[in-house]
């Protein structure tokens, strides 16, 4: 049984469903299905039920899984502690927004109670860059949003948030329990630098183009429509500063939490960081939503 293809099996046991698990090893569904087939052939056992909408978990499947985390997880550990033994141990962080993600909060407790030793950096970008200096090669792994041009990086999804139009408290549309992007048009909204990438301003932005002033944090974002009263969008889920309204967009996709590193990045402590990361907004799911950061 080789680690590789219980990192195969967890993928399908979280997602319930071959396509997504697949599109997040990056891997085509096929050999994953192969790979899982051969699993359950070696352990003598059926671990998952298969349907046209996805797969469900058999009893001996759940034990797998919990035993398969915990097998991975420690394999992850010993590497990142060989690794250490060989040098100073270190991960850089990129983190995307003002940092006021609750998800972000007790990852860092638990990355912290699990590898006490390790030296943490951060890097807190703005919101030009949704890979957080990944391309520059600044961080080993962004904690970030989703969409952005994903070439030579993987990407793990952590939570997908709804989104709504942000705007002035007395703005009109304010008073509405739903907005769809049509109710906008014509609006001035807060929009990113030329440069940006192409997905990700064309996901805040509507799939439209737009006037009105340049932003690049989170707090431009909000004073732009305070001060300006330009709307644009936001991740529902956390309180707007006085003055300031969130109202749900009917039409829009979530904005999604995402973790992301270069595909060929030799760090240790990258799929340790990933897997905690993953457990640790499970966790926060199952409590209750967490703030956004954006």
């Amino acid at each position: 049984m080789e680690l590789r293809t219980l990192r195969y099996f967890v993928a399908v046991a979280e997602e319930l469903h071959f396509g997504r698990a697949a599109a997040r090893l990056h891997m085509s569904q096929p050999p994953l299905s192969r790979a899982i087939k051969q699993l359950e052939t070696g352990l003598g056992a059926t671990l998952l039920h298969r349907s046209a909408t996805g797969v469900t978990l058999t009893p001996a499947g759940a034990l797998l899984l919990d035993e398969a985390r915990d097998l991975l997880d420690r394999a992850d550990r010993l590497r990142a502690r060989v690794a250490a033994q060989a040098g100073p141990a270190a991960i850089t962080i990129g983190l995307l927004g003002d940092g006021s993600d609750l998800g972000a909060v007790r990852l860092a407790d638990a990355f912290r109670e699990r590898y006490p030793g390790i030296e943490v950096r951060i890097r807190d970008a703005d919101l030009t860059d949704p890979t957080c200096g990944l391309r520059a090669g600044l961080v080993d792994i962004a904690l970030t949003r989703a969409p952005f041009d994903e070439t030579g990086l993987t990407v793990h999804e952590l939570r997908a948030d709804p989104v709504g139009a942000v705007l002035r408290a007395d703005d009109p549309l304010a008073r509405h329990e739903h907005l769809e992007l049509a109710d906008l048009a014509g609006r001035r909204w807060f929009r990113f630098p030329d440069g940006t990438d192409p997905l990700w301003w064309s996901y805040w932005n509507g799939g439209e183009l737009r006037e009105g002033p340049v932003v690049r944090a989170v707090q431009e974002c909000r004073q732009a429509v305070l001060w300006n009263g330009t709307v644009g969008m936001t991740p529902l889920g956390h309180d707007m500063p006085e003055g300031l309204a969130a109202v749900p967009l009917a039409d829009m996709a979530p904005s999604r939490v995402v973790a992301a590193w270069n595909e060929n990045d030799p760090n240790p402590l990258i799929p340790s960081f990933v897997r905690i990361a993953a457990a640790t907004y499970r966790s926060a799911h199952r409590d209750g939503p967490s703030p956004s950061d954006v």
